[in-house]
């Protein structure tokens, strides 16, 4: 996935599900080192779009 189309889809994520990720980061075992792994699950959802899918995404449309 490119980084452009990352960070949108993380920015997206981390807005839809603040609730649920609130929840997480209030768990008592959640440190802080879980915070990069957390992130990296996040970033498994971008390999369910195609390339072409992200390039949609991220460049804007012609015309």
């Amino acid at each position: 996935a490119s980084q452009e189309f990352t960070a949108f889809y993380l920015q997206r994520t981390t807005q839809e599900f603040a609730e649920d990720l609130d929840k997480v980061r209030e768990a008592d075992d959640f440190k802080a080192d879980s915070v990069p792994f957390l992130v990296h699950a996040l970033q498994q959802g971008t390999a369910l779009y195609s390339t072409l899918d992200q390039e949609r995404v991220v460049k804007p449309a012609a015309g």
